[in-house]
This record gives C-alpha cells, structure tokens and sequence, in this order.
C-alpha cells in the first residue's frame, strides 16, 4: 500500500518515457509521501513497451499495465484508476506537457480536505486553431450543460482521493468528465493553477475530431446527471406534452367538424393526434423500463444511489454484515 498512485495512460511516447520518470523521480523525491509509478500502455507500437517494462525491472516502484490494442484514453484511466494502490491516486498524460512539480501541492489540497484536485491549464503551451479554441468551446458548453463551473476539465492532472477514483464508472470519452462525475456524488472539488508545457517530442493524439465524441458524451453526462436515478422524470415529462398536444389535436379535429362541417379524412390534426398517442405511449414505455433498469442497477453487486463520505463510531463491518454471498463449504 502506497500513499500516492501516479497513474499515466501512454501511447506512442518512446521519445519522452525516460525523461517523464526521471522527473517524476525528482519531483517525488521532494516529498516524504511513499510512491508508485503506474503506467497503462494503450497498444504503443513504438518501443514505448520495452522502455516501460525496462524501467520497472530497475525500479519496483514502477509497474506497467500493458493493453492488447488501443483502446482510448478513458479506458487507459479506467484501468489505471483500478490498479492503483496509492490512498490518493494522481494522474497526469505522459507526453511532458504536465510537470510533475505540481503533484506535491495537489497533495497538500487533498490534506486539506479536498477530494479531487483538478489541474487549471491557465498558460497553456498548444496550438491556437485545434487544441485551444475547441477546448474552450468544449469547457464552455460542458460548464453550461452541467453547472459544473471549472476553468479546464480536458487538464489529466489531476489528484483525488482513490476512493472516490474507484467510484466513477468511466467510459467513451468520459475521462475529462471527472470532475463532473465527482460533483455529481458530493465530492470536494477544487481547482489549482498548474504548468503546463510544449510538446518537445513526439506528435499529439489529440484533435479537433474528438469534439463530435465530446458533444455525444456531455448529452450523455447531462442524462446521469439529472436523470440517471429516475429516468420516468424524462421521458414521463415527454410523454405528458406529447399526449397533451395529441388530446388538444383530437378536440380540435372533432370541433372543426362539428362548428364548420369539415371532413376529417385526411386532416392533419387527427393524423397528428393518433401520431402523438403513438409517441406518448413509447416514451411512457421507455420511462418504465428506464425505471426497472435503474432498478436493476442499484439491486447488483451492491450498488448505491448514495455516497457515505465519514461514518461516526460505527464499528467495522463483520462478515456477517457484510452482502450476503454465495459461500463455498471449507
């Protein structure tokens, strides 16, 4: 068991792996804290595995998560994230452009109470056109979307208590909704201005193209938010006005052929009205089975709608009073 876990996801960066653990060493060597050194090979082709795994057989500290093909960022966090064995778990991107000095003053945010420390890029070193200008539209409609009010949630360095970091449940693009997910349980978030740096070496995996992925998932984020525990609050609401306009069609289609004798084949307000019914029973429909899908969320492998943070002069749990579990006879 460690204090820290730093945890970097990694593709492609044979340039910078030597020069990233020399400066993690450095910077954690600063500080009294026990450490390990968590990298999550996503698929590299380069040489960045046999650097990586060189590393931790000179250094037990350093230890390697190596995945069988890319498979993205968020998944690279998710395995980091549950793997680690820190008490704090700090990630950071492996392409040099965090700086490892700045981990020593996150911990001190979390001694001081905070659950998550999100780092600001406030300098930050990148291109205008496709790194700055879609990250800033990015954080704008996300702060709008969500009420989360950060200045930079694409930042990966970042420091949280691990479990809070074990609790998230991350997926598609969903690894710069960290702090959002974090908000949404409760947790202390606070953001801290850090370095940030050009890129020296290698070429960027990022780009303007992930926006559409971004977009998708905050649509995504926005439902968990407000809606994950009860989904009939949605799609319930969506039904009551589509049955309201759908009832309003029919008395007027009814009344237009009483007052003025108008023949109702083909008026587009019956076709309008049987239409709406139609679409009011579907989203009533997906709102029950929203509802016994969350139902059915929570009921397994002992799931929560809820986060304790502290419990008072409770005792510790015995195994009686932990889940029941099928138990297998000694």
């Amino acid at each position: 068991m460690y204090d820290v876990s730093i945890v970097v996801p990694i593709y492609n960066e044979q340039e910078n792996v030597s020069l990233l653990i020399d400066e993690i060493r450095t910077a954690m060597e600063r500080d009294t804290r026990s450490w390990e050194l968590l990298f999550v090979d996503d698929g590299s082709m380069d040489g960045t595995t046999e650097l990586l795994k060189a590393a931790a057989r000179e250094d037990e500290r350093i230890r390697v998560v190596c995945f069988r093909r890319n498979f993205g960022q968020t998944a690279a966090m998710q395995a980091g994230i549950q793997h680690a064995a820190g008490s704090v778990i700090v990630t950071m991107d492996g392409d040099l452009q965090n700086d490892p000095a700045d981990i020593g003053a996150m911990l001190d945010r979390i001694d001081q109470g905070a659950d998550l420390v999100l780092g600001w890029r406030k300098k930050r070193q990148d291109a205008l056109l496709n790194r700055k200008i879609p990250s800033r539209i990015a954080n704008w409609l996300i702060s709008q979307a969500t009420g989360v009010r950060v200045h930079d949630l694409g930042c990966t360095l970042k420091a949280m208590r691990s479990e809070l970091g074990r609790s998230l449940e991350l997926y598609g693009e969903m690894h710069r909704f960290i702090p959002v997910l974090a908000h949404r349980v409760g947790a202390r978030v606070v953001e801290m201005e850090t370095n940030h740096r050009p890129r020296q070496f290698g070429t960027t995996k990022y780009g303007i193209g992930r926006t559409t992925r971004v977009i998708l998932d905050l649509i995504t984020v926005h439902f968990l938010l407000r809606y994950f525990d009860s989904p009939m609050k949605l799609f319930g609401k969506l039904g009551l006005l589509v049955g309201f306009v759908s009832v309003a069609s029919f008395f007027t289609a009814i009344a237009m052929k009483l007052m003025i004798g108008m023949d109702l084949t083909g008026n587009p307000l019956l076709i309008l009205g049987v239409l709406g019914t139609i679409l009011s029973a579907q989203f009533f429909g997906l709102g029950l089975l929203g509802e016994v899908n969350a139902r059915i969320y929570f009921s397994g492998n002992d799931r929560r709608n809820y986060q304790v943070r502290e419990l008072v002069n409770f005792a510790a749990p015995t195994e009686d009073d932990k889940p029941s579990q099928v138990r297998r006879a000694a």
